[in-house]
């Protein structure tokens, strides 16, 4: 899998950027709100630790993310910006956005309040706008859920996460069925079928609307789920 050359940035990204505050961490590395010193833009400054059994150094879902991303352009879907690869860490400075769905839909939980119709509206056309372009061009998310859809200033949903993301092949090559948080899930992936294609990303849009409308997962995960997943 080949990288973009348009986005890589020789000069180490991490001296342009002055760390602000640290919005995530995972098993993959540390996300920070940063502030560019160049062109006094916010970005969200993705750290990642290096495997060293991969190519490059590279993890696969890193690469598939930096390879997808270089080749989008849809205002539903997060831009990377820039990225940088030194030595045993890799940084991605992405556009800053100011929450994830997921939070979004809590807070309204929390004060037992539900997400206004207007708004689950314009939410759910955002998300099918940005499924439907990586569609148009062969990208199977397979991982869509409320943490991995970001919400901006102004108030726009923008498709994240593209870890797992493949480009669809029409040569029926079986891919793996372990993709897709649980909860949204399609039924042909929790049967275990290796044949899918994008109507995986559609059945997880759908439960992510009767999400935002409910405010509860739709489909929770049952135990004889469970005991297949593991």
């Amino acid at each position: 899998m080949s990288l973009s050359a348009d986005k890589y940035n020789k000069i180490n990204i991490a001296d342009k950027y002055i760390r602000q505050e640290k919005i995530g961490e995972g098993t993959y590395g540390v996300v920070y709100k940063a502030w560019n010193k160049i062109t006094s833009r916010v970005v969200a400054l993705k750290k990642i630790r290096l495997g060293p059994t991969k190519a490059e150094g590279l993890t696969t879902t890193t690469l598939r993310e930096i390879s997808i991303l270089s080749r989008t352009d849809h205002k539903n879907i997060v831009k990377l910006l820039e990225y940088h690869h030194h030595r045993s860490k890799l940084y991605m400075a992405f556009e800053f956005c100011e929450m994830d769905l997921r939070k979004f839909i809590d807070s309204y939980q929390n004060l037992r309040l539900r997400i206004p119709a207007n708004i689950i509206k314009k939410f759910t056309f955002q998300l099918l706008s940005g499924i439907k372009y990586c569609h148009s061009h062969g990208i199977l998310h397979r991982d869509l859920k409320p943490q991995n859809l970001l919400i901006d200033a102004a108030g726009d949903l923008k498709i994240a996460d593209f870890g797992l993301a493949r480009q669809l092949s029409y040569s029926l090559r079986p891919l793996t069925h372990e993709v897709v948080t649980l909860w949204y899930r399609a039924p042909e992936i929790l049967l275990g079928s290796m044949y899918y294609t994008m109507s995986i990303d559609m059945w997880s849009a759908g439960c992510i609307f009767a999400e935002m409308s409910s405010g509860a997962a739709l489909f929770r995960a049952i135990p004889f789920l469970i005991h297949r997943d593991t």
